[in-house]
């Protein structure tokens, strides 16, 4: 016996401004990707204060940003005072 299957109807929403404000309290987790040079379990472990690990990115290369898991673009790394902070280079 076979069964069909039912897929709804998916039904186009208008974003408004309205939606967005009602949204902006909403937390989200932002984060940068940095791919680091054949880092394993092993390093992982040996991980100490003061440990410099190397990245795949070339000196000044762009890395993701990503909110809640999805990349929406990219940054490069900049010092500001005494802080490590990304300059966003694209969004979208």
């Amino acid at each position: 016996m076979s069964t069909a299957l039912v897929v709804p109807k998916q039904i186009a929403i208008p974003v408004t401004d309205e939606v967005w404000s009602d949204a902006g309290w909403l937390t989200c987790l932002i984060s940068v990707d940095l791919p680091l040079v054949h880092f394993t379990v092993r390093d992982l472990l040996q991980l100490d204060v003061g440990a410099v690990l190397e990245t795949r990115n070339a000196d000044g290369a762009d890395v993701s940003v990503m909110v809640n898991a999805q990349r929406i673009g990219w940054a490069e790394f900049e010092i500001v005072g005494h802080r490590v902070a990304v300059r966003m280079t694209e969004v979208g």
